[in-house]
Protein backbone atom coordinates (compact mmCIF):
# COMPACT_ATOMS: atom_id res chain seq x y z
CA UNK A 1 0.00 0.00 0.00
CA UNK A 2 1.58 3.25 -1.12
CA UNK A 3 -0.81 5.63 0.63
CA UNK A 4 -2.63 5.24 3.97
CA UNK A 5 -4.14 8.74 4.09
CA UNK A 6 -7.85 8.60 3.34
CA UNK A 7 -8.05 4.84 3.85
CA UNK A 8 -10.59 3.24 6.22
CA UNK A 9 -9.18 1.01 8.97
CA UNK A 10 -10.75 -1.40 11.46
CA UNK A 11 -8.73 -2.09 14.62
CA UNK A 12 -9.82 -4.71 17.18
CA UNK A 13 -8.65 -4.62 20.79
CA UNK A 14 -8.09 -0.91 20.24
CA UNK A 15 -8.58 0.49 23.74
CA UNK A 16 -5.10 -0.26 25.11
CA UNK A 17 -1.64 -1.64 24.42
CA UNK A 18 -0.68 -2.54 20.87
CA UNK A 19 -4.16 -1.90 19.50
CA UNK A 20 -4.25 1.65 20.83
CA UNK A 21 -0.76 2.40 19.53
CA UNK A 22 -1.57 1.03 16.06
CA UNK A 23 -4.83 3.00 15.91
CA UNK A 24 -3.06 6.26 16.73
CA UNK A 25 -0.25 5.50 14.27
CA UNK A 26 -2.84 4.95 11.53
CA UNK A 27 -4.59 8.20 12.49
CA UNK A 28 -1.30 10.09 12.20
CA UNK A 29 -0.98 8.66 8.69
CA UNK A 30 -4.45 10.00 7.90
CA UNK A 31 -6.59 6.85 8.09
CA UNK A 32 -10.18 6.94 9.33
CA UNK A 33 -10.76 4.53 12.24
CA UNK A 34 -13.41 1.98 13.18
CA UNK A 35 -12.46 0.79 16.67
CA UNK A 36 -13.62 -2.31 18.55
CA UNK A 37 -13.06 -3.24 22.19
CA UNK A 38 -14.91 -4.30 25.35
CA UNK A 39 -13.38 -1.38 27.28
CA UNK A 40 -15.82 1.50 26.84
CA UNK A 41 -13.79 4.11 28.74
CA UNK A 42 -10.58 3.19 26.95
CA UNK A 43 -12.29 3.48 23.56
CA UNK A 44 -13.75 6.87 24.46
CA UNK A 45 -10.33 8.22 25.46
CA UNK A 46 -8.74 6.86 22.29
CA UNK A 47 -11.48 8.34 20.10
CA UNK A 48 -10.88 11.82 21.56
CA UNK A 49 -7.15 11.57 20.90
CA UNK A 50 -7.61 10.23 17.38
CA UNK A 51 -10.20 12.86 16.40
CA UNK A 52 -7.70 15.53 17.40
CA UNK A 53 -5.66 14.24 14.44
CA UNK A 54 -8.50 15.22 12.09
CA UNK A 55 -9.71 11.77 11.08
CA UNK A 56 -13.15 10.16 11.28
CA UNK A 57 -13.58 7.79 14.21
CA UNK A 58 -16.35 5.32 15.07
CA UNK A 59 -16.28 3.13 18.19
CA UNK A 60 -18.15 -0.08 18.95
CA UNK A 61 -18.24 -1.90 22.29
CA UNK A 62 -17.80 -5.50 21.23
CA UNK A 63 -16.82 -8.76 22.97
CA UNK A 64 -15.22 -10.81 20.21
CA UNK A 65 -15.56 -13.98 22.27
CA UNK A 66 -19.11 -14.10 20.88
CA UNK A 67 -19.31 -14.98 17.15
CA UNK A 68 -22.50 -13.00 16.64
CA UNK A 69 -20.80 -9.86 17.97
CA UNK A 70 -17.97 -10.13 15.43
CA UNK A 71 -20.41 -10.63 12.56
CA UNK A 72 -22.58 -7.74 13.72
CA UNK A 73 -19.59 -5.38 14.00
CA UNK A 74 -18.45 -6.21 10.48
CA UNK A 75 -21.93 -5.74 9.03
CA UNK A 76 -22.37 -2.41 10.86
CA UNK A 77 -19.04 -1.17 9.47
CA UNK A 78 -20.09 -1.99 5.92
CA UNK A 79 -23.43 -0.24 6.40
CA UNK A 80 -21.75 2.83 7.86
CA UNK A 81 -18.78 3.15 5.53
CA UNK A 82 -19.56 0.93 2.55
CA UNK A 83 -16.04 -0.46 2.39
CA UNK A 84 -12.68 -1.00 4.04
CA UNK A 85 -8.99 -0.93 3.09
CA UNK A 86 -7.12 -1.85 6.30
CA UNK A 87 -8.00 -4.57 8.82
CA UNK A 88 -5.97 -4.91 12.03
CA UNK A 89 -6.87 -8.10 13.93
CA UNK A 90 -5.22 -7.31 17.26
CA UNK A 91 -7.60 -8.38 20.06
CA UNK A 92 -6.20 -11.21 22.13
CA UNK A 93 -6.18 -12.95 25.49
CA UNK A 94 -4.02 -15.66 27.00
CA UNK A 95 -3.96 -18.15 29.83
CA UNK A 96 -0.56 -18.86 31.33
CA UNK A 97 -0.40 -22.08 33.32
CA UNK A 98 -0.40 -25.85 33.11
CA UNK A 99 -2.42 -27.16 30.19
CA UNK A 100 -4.12 -29.91 32.16
CA UNK A 101 -5.52 -27.34 34.60
CA UNK A 102 -7.33 -25.31 31.94
CA UNK A 103 -11.11 -25.57 31.88
CA UNK A 104 -13.06 -26.09 28.66
CA UNK A 105 -14.42 -22.56 28.97
CA UNK A 106 -10.88 -21.13 29.10
CA UNK A 107 -9.83 -23.02 25.98
CA UNK A 108 -12.95 -21.93 24.14
CA UNK A 109 -12.53 -18.27 25.08
CA UNK A 110 -8.88 -18.11 23.96
CA UNK A 111 -9.67 -19.73 20.62
CA UNK A 112 -12.78 -17.58 20.13
CA UNK A 113 -11.02 -14.24 20.68
CA UNK A 114 -7.60 -15.01 19.21
CA UNK A 115 -8.45 -17.20 16.23
CA UNK A 116 -12.13 -17.49 15.43
CA UNK A 117 -12.89 -13.75 15.59
CA UNK A 118 -10.08 -12.79 13.16
CA UNK A 119 -11.26 -15.53 10.81
CA UNK A 120 -14.86 -14.34 11.00
CA UNK A 121 -14.05 -10.66 10.57
CA UNK A 122 -11.68 -11.35 7.69
CA UNK A 123 -14.10 -13.61 5.86
CA UNK A 124 -16.96 -11.15 6.36
CA UNK A 125 -14.92 -8.19 5.15
CA UNK A 126 -12.85 -9.92 2.46
CA UNK A 127 -15.11 -8.95 -0.48
CA UNK A 128 -14.90 -5.28 0.53
CA UNK A 129 -11.12 -5.47 0.98
CA UNK A 130 -10.68 -7.10 -2.42
CA UNK A 131 -13.03 -4.60 -4.08
CA UNK A 132 -10.79 -1.72 -3.01
CA UNK A 133 -7.93 -3.00 -5.16
CA UNK A 134 -5.36 -1.82 -2.61
CA UNK A 135 -5.95 -3.26 0.87
CA UNK A 136 -3.98 -4.75 3.72
CA UNK A 137 -4.62 -7.08 6.66
CA UNK A 138 -2.38 -7.14 9.74
CA UNK A 139 -2.90 -10.10 12.05
CA UNK A 140 -1.14 -9.59 15.39
CA UNK A 141 0.14 -13.11 15.93
CA UNK A 142 2.99 -12.94 18.49
CA UNK A 143 6.36 -14.64 18.35
CA UNK A 144 4.58 -17.45 20.20
CA UNK A 145 2.85 -18.16 16.91
CA UNK A 146 6.26 -19.17 15.54
CA UNK A 147 8.12 -20.54 18.56
CA UNK A 148 6.75 -22.61 21.44
CA UNK A 149 7.51 -22.24 25.14
CA UNK A 150 5.93 -24.10 28.10
CA UNK A 151 2.52 -23.32 29.64
CA UNK A 152 1.04 -21.26 26.81
CA UNK A 153 -0.57 -24.11 24.89
CA UNK A 154 -4.00 -22.60 24.21
CA UNK A 155 -2.56 -19.21 23.29
CA UNK A 156 0.09 -20.71 21.03
CA UNK A 157 -2.46 -22.99 19.35
CA UNK A 158 -4.49 -19.91 18.43
CA UNK A 159 -1.49 -17.90 17.26
CA UNK A 160 0.06 -20.71 15.20
CA UNK A 161 -3.32 -20.98 13.48
CA UNK A 162 -3.41 -17.24 12.86
CA UNK A 163 0.06 -17.30 11.28
CA UNK A 164 -1.07 -20.11 8.99
CA UNK A 165 -4.24 -18.23 8.09
CA UNK A 166 -2.19 -15.12 7.28
CA UNK A 167 0.23 -16.97 5.04
CA UNK A 168 -2.61 -18.76 3.24
CA UNK A 169 -4.43 -15.49 2.52
CA UNK A 170 -1.21 -13.89 1.33
CA UNK A 171 -0.54 -16.76 -1.07
CA UNK A 172 -4.07 -16.74 -2.44
CA UNK A 173 -4.77 -13.03 -2.84
CA UNK A 174 -1.41 -11.35 -3.47
CA UNK A 175 -2.21 -11.09 -7.19
CA UNK A 176 -5.46 -9.23 -6.40
CA UNK A 177 -3.91 -6.33 -4.49
CA UNK A 178 -4.37 -7.66 -0.96
CA UNK A 179 -1.36 -7.53 1.35
CA UNK A 180 -1.31 -9.69 4.48
CA UNK A 181 1.11 -9.42 7.41
CA UNK A 182 1.56 -11.80 10.32
CA UNK A 183 3.00 -9.41 12.92
CA UNK A 184 4.87 -11.39 15.59
CA UNK A 185 6.07 -9.20 18.47
CA UNK A 186 8.22 -10.45 21.30
CA UNK A 187 7.77 -9.11 24.82
CA UNK A 188 5.76 -5.88 24.82
CA UNK A 189 5.23 -3.36 27.62
CA UNK A 190 1.50 -3.69 28.42
CA UNK A 191 -0.67 -4.29 31.49
CA UNK A 192 -0.53 -8.08 31.34
CA UNK A 193 2.18 -8.57 33.94
CA UNK A 194 -0.03 -6.98 36.60
CA UNK A 195 -3.14 -9.07 35.92
CA UNK A 196 -4.37 -11.52 38.57
CA UNK A 197 -7.23 -13.98 38.26
CA UNK A 198 -9.87 -14.63 40.89
CA UNK A 199 -7.98 -17.53 42.46
CA UNK A 200 -5.17 -15.32 43.76
CA UNK A 201 -2.59 -16.80 41.40
CA UNK A 202 0.43 -14.60 40.99
CA UNK A 203 0.93 -12.77 37.68
CA UNK A 204 3.67 -13.60 35.23
CA UNK A 205 7.15 -12.38 36.03
CA UNK A 206 7.95 -9.37 33.89
CA UNK A 207 11.01 -9.81 31.63
CA UNK A 208 14.01 -7.45 31.88
CA UNK A 209 13.19 -4.00 30.52
CA UNK A 210 15.96 -4.21 27.93
CA UNK A 211 14.07 -7.10 26.28
CA UNK A 212 10.67 -5.37 26.27
CA UNK A 213 9.43 -3.19 23.40
CA UNK A 214 6.92 -0.38 23.69
CA UNK A 215 3.53 -0.69 21.96
CA UNK A 216 4.57 2.33 19.88
CA UNK A 217 7.56 0.45 18.48
CA UNK A 218 5.30 -2.43 17.47
CA UNK A 219 2.86 0.02 15.89
CA UNK A 220 5.63 1.66 13.87
CA UNK A 221 6.65 -1.76 12.57
CA UNK A 222 3.03 -2.50 11.64
CA UNK A 223 2.81 0.72 9.62
CA UNK A 224 6.05 -0.13 7.84
CA UNK A 225 4.72 -3.62 7.06
CA UNK A 226 1.59 -2.12 5.51
CA UNK A 227 3.58 0.25 3.31
CA UNK A 228 6.07 -2.41 2.22
CA UNK A 229 3.71 -5.41 2.16
CA UNK A 230 5.82 -7.57 4.46
CA UNK A 231 4.72 -11.12 5.25
CA UNK A 232 5.86 -12.73 8.51
CA UNK A 233 7.37 -9.99 10.71
CA UNK A 234 9.03 -10.81 14.06
CA UNK A 235 9.33 -7.61 16.10
CA UNK A 236 12.22 -6.95 18.54
CA UNK A 237 15.71 -8.40 18.57
CA UNK A 238 14.70 -11.16 21.00
CA UNK A 239 11.79 -12.27 18.81
CA UNK A 240 14.07 -12.47 15.77
CA UNK A 241 16.65 -14.41 17.77
CA UNK A 242 14.05 -16.88 19.06
CA UNK A 243 12.67 -17.43 15.57
CA UNK A 244 16.08 -18.07 14.03
CA UNK A 245 17.20 -20.38 16.82
CA UNK A 246 14.05 -22.45 16.37
CA UNK A 247 14.55 -22.62 12.59
CA UNK A 248 18.30 -23.25 12.53
CA UNK A 249 18.84 -25.20 15.76
CA UNK A 250 15.55 -26.93 16.56
CA UNK A 251 17.22 -29.58 18.73
CA UNK A 252 18.83 -26.92 20.92
CA UNK A 253 15.53 -25.07 21.31
CA UNK A 254 13.78 -28.31 22.29
CA UNK A 255 16.43 -29.02 24.90
CA UNK A 256 16.07 -25.52 26.35
CA UNK A 257 12.30 -25.96 26.63
CA UNK A 258 12.65 -29.29 28.42
CA UNK A 259 15.02 -27.79 30.97
CA UNK A 260 12.84 -24.71 31.40
CA UNK A 261 9.80 -26.90 32.02
CA UNK A 262 11.56 -28.75 34.84
CA UNK A 263 12.59 -25.53 36.60
CA UNK A 264 9.26 -23.72 36.50
CA UNK A 265 6.74 -24.64 39.24
CA UNK A 266 3.30 -25.85 38.24
CA UNK A 267 0.48 -23.31 38.47
CA UNK A 268 -3.15 -22.92 37.60
CA UNK A 269 -4.03 -20.90 34.52
CA UNK A 270 -4.09 -17.10 34.85
CA UNK A 271 -5.85 -14.99 32.21
CA UNK A 272 -3.94 -12.15 30.59
CA UNK A 273 -5.59 -9.57 28.35
CA UNK A 274 -4.12 -7.39 25.64
CA UNK A 275 -2.05 -10.29 24.35
CA UNK A 276 0.28 -12.32 26.53
CA UNK A 277 3.91 -12.40 27.50
CA UNK A 278 4.75 -12.03 23.86
CA UNK A 279 2.28 -9.48 22.60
Amino acid sequence: MKVIRGKRALVTGAASGIGRAVALALAREGADLYLLDVNENGLADLALEARALCVRVRTVICDLAHPAAARSAADELLRAWGGLEILINNAGISYHGNTEAMADEQWERVLAVNLHSPLQLTRRLLPALLASGDAHIVNVCSILGLVAIPRFTAYQTSKYGLVGFSESLRAEYASRGLGVTALCPGFVRTNIYRVLDGTGSRPMRAPPRLLVASPEKVAARAIRAIYRNHGVVPVTFLANLMWRLKRWLPGLWDLANRRRGKKEPGRGPVEHRDGSAAA
